[in-house]
């Protein structure tokens, strides 16, 4: 379910219609794709990311907003691990855990805010969160793949530029169809 079509910046995203539509055609596991810049130098641009966990400081989104109904939003770990199986079986390398911290679009984040940010998180994104979080709340299994596209503002001594980063979608995107096609 392509998120952007029509220009939708990623902070207008409307995950809500786009879980509650996934759930009423009987759809009960989501594997979710995202570019997202790196924290760690490690962690090079045209890598892929199966994260294991998410950080979220900004808006909440929720379908419980009349009523107190706690989640405990969670990444589906036998999606992961399919993600993970298919990845090796295919010979396609994939970083196995990484903790993702959603930031809030459509800007990329400051130098300022990725250094403090990369003491808790090892990729950045701006829409995995709140998607991961709503989908818990109705029932559907939850994971993803991250394309690293680029690294973070300051991780590197390259500078950042949308050329970069739009350049890593391009060469990341054969790589991730190989291991949607592997699923």
């Amino acid at each position: 379910m392509p998120r952007h079509d029509h220009g939708i910046p990623p902070h207008k995203i409307n995950h809500k219609r786009n879980n509650n539509s996934l759930k009423r055609r009987g759809i009960k596991e989501v594997i979710g794709v995202f570019s997202v810049g790196s924290l760690r130098l490690k962690i090079k641009p045209g890598s892929l990311v199966v994260p294991h966990d998410y950080i979220n400081f900004g808006v909440i989104l929720t379908f419980s907003e009349k009523e107190v109904k706690h989640t405990i939003p969670d990444f589906y770990d036998n999606s992961r691990e399919r993600i993970i199986k298919a990845a090796g079986e295919n010979k396609i390398k994939v970083i196995k855990k990484g903790v993702y911290f959603q930031a809030r679009g459509p800007r990329f984040e400051t130098k300022a805010e990725i250094n403090l940010i990369k003491h808790y998180a090892d990729i950045v994104g701006m829409t995995l969160a709140s998607e991961a979080t709503l989908a818990s709340e109705i029932g559907l299994n939850y994971a993803a793949i991250c394309l690293v596209d680029n690294y973070a503002a300051g991780i590197s001594e390259e500078k950042l530029t949308i050329t970069k980063w739009k350049k890593g979608q391009i060469g990341n995107k054969e790589k991730v169809l190989n291991l949607l096609k592997a699923l």
